[in-house]
Parts: C-alpha cells; structure tokens; sequence
C-alpha cells in the first residue's frame, strides 16, 4: 500500500514546480506567490530556501528547471531567467508576453518543463483564471522563443512520453489535457487531442510527470488526491493526501521510486486550513511500485 507523509510542512501560498536534482540528491520546488525557492535533501532531510534577488522578488515565479551550465532558469512574470542562488546574479533571456500591460489582472508564465534535447516548454495563464489569453511557449537552448499553442485560461500539466512522441497540456480551468505528436527533433507539435476530461472528477488537473511505464500522474486540485493515469487517459487509482489542494507531483529518491507532491493554502478557506494544518507542504509516497524519469537540463 502506498505511504504518505508530510516531509516539509512549509505551508506555501502556492506550491510549484518540484523538480528532483540527482546530482544533490535533492528536491527544489517554490512557492510561487513569496517567491521563493525551497530545497530539500534526502541524505538528512535538511530544508532550505532562498528569495529571489532585487527585481524579481515581486514577481511570482512559476516554475524551476536546471541548466547544463549550472545554476536555473525561472519563469517569472516577466520573462525567462537564468538564475545563480548563491550570488543572486540573473540574466533575461527572453520575454514571450512583453507586449501585455504590466496590470494586476494579466498573465504569467505558471507550469514548465525541458523536454530531452533541453528546450524549455512552459505556459502562461491569466491570474483572474477566466480569460483564455495564455499560451505555450517553447524556449530554446539558444534564447529564441515561439509561441505553439494559444487560447489557454490556467497552463498546467505538461510531461512527455518515455518514448518522446507525445507531450501532455492541461488547461485546468477548461477541464481538459490535451496529448499532440511531439516530434522531438524538430521541437513541432501536431494532431492535438483530448487525453483527459476531468469535467466528471471530484478536481482539476494540476501538475503532472509521467512514469517509466507511461502512466500519466496528476495533482487534482480540489480532491485531495494525485491520480494515475494509462497511456489511453483512463483513471486507473489515486492516492489520498490530507490537505484539498495539491497543486504538482513529480518522482524523485535515489530509485526514482518515491513521487513528492507539493501543495497550495491560497485556495484553501480559512475554516478549512484549521482542520488541515499540512496545506502548502511538501509530501512524499512510497510504496508506488512505479519509478519516474531523471529530468532533463536546460541546454543554454
């Protein structure tokens, strides 16, 4: 049977973007409405966190991935940047929404993921969660930067299939993930389809990885659950968590074997956070007998 713990109980506004580092034997995610960047480490379970530097500190940041060359890139409000922790240094690379007014109610760039030649995929939602103004990007390892799907409200769910042929979109607020054909040395995308319908489940899809094995594993937001998916997009278990809203799930552990989920208060009313004194931390489950893929680095 599966075990769940809270292995951080950081009580992010909005947890995002876990992503393990198998060099560090690490786990980093944000919480995306501080910013900041936390990390966990499995030799000692030591936590840390940093705050974004100078200008960016009010931004949200949406999403973290790791570059060849060292250090990150963050999506934030107003771009992508590379990011050094340690000193704080950041350089833009490319900002795919630069013609939008800078207003409250506006977009910014949310869920990322590289694919395996090291582009960067990540997509922007609108924050009033209504208008469908956001789109999917793809960043290339040389800073150029093309728009490949528009008409989205919330961007979420994006992961590819082992055997790169086919990448996975969600717009939560429209209840529908999508599968294209990814030709992955091109970096094009086609044939797009509904993968997956949440109109009938308890909650949204949020966050999402995909497993050795081709199962589709999603955060529902709303359910307190990650659910499994098969590669035909049916449902096939889910997993309780002890707080309403986990918001992104992905594999980490020295085996790949262990999926950590993180979690949101913002979307948690006040009466219930009081019965739920985990939201907006950092869980773990074991016992999945599945394993998940390394994640690839960012080329530039």
């Amino acid at each position: 049977m599966p075990h769940v713990e809270c292995i951080a109980p950081v009580q992010s506004l909005l947890g995002e973007g876990p992503i393990w580092n198998d060099e560090e034997q690490a786990l980093y995610w944000v919480d995306a409405w501080q910013p900041l960047v936390w990390r966990w480490r499995h030799a000692d379970a030591r936590l840390d966190h940093w705050r974004l530097p100078g200008d960016l500190n009010f931004e949200p940041i949406g999403s973290l991935v790791f570059r060849r060359a060292g250090g990150l890139l963050v999506a934030m409000r107003s771009g992508f940047y590379t990011l050094d922790l340690q000193t704080g240094a950041h350089v833009r690379l490319a900002d795919p929404e630069a013609a939008r007014p800078p207003v409250a109610l506006t977009n910014r760039l949310s869920d990322g993921k590289c694919d395996r030649r090291g582009r960067f995929w990540c997509g922007s939602t609108n924050t009033n969660l209504k208008d469908a103004t956001g789109s999917l990007y793809r960043l290339d390892p040389d800073g150029r930067c093309t728009a490949m799907v528009g008409g989205i409200i919330v961007s979420n769910g994006i992961a590819f299939s082992p055997d790169d042929r086919t990448l996975y979109y969600a717009d939560s607020r429209a209840f529908t993930v999508w599968a294209f054909d990814f030709d992955i040395e091109h970096g094009t995308l086609s044939g797009r389809r509904p993968f997956i319908r949440t109109h009938g489940l308890a909650g949204r899809v949020d966050g999402a990885t995909v497993d050795s094995d081709g199962h589709y594993w999603a955060a529902l937001i709303g359910a307190g659950c990650v659910g499994q998916f098969n590669p035909q997009g049916q449902l096939l278990r889910t997993v309780e968590l002890p707080v309403r809203n986990p918001a992104m799930c992905t594999f980490g552990g020295p085996g790949l074997d262990e999926l950590y989920v993180v979690s949101s208060t913002r979307f948690t009313p006040d009466e219930l956070r009081r019965r739920q004194p985990l939201a907006g931390g950092l869980f773990r489950i074991t016992g999945l007998g599945v394993r998940g893929l390394p994640e690839p680095r960012f080329a530039g």
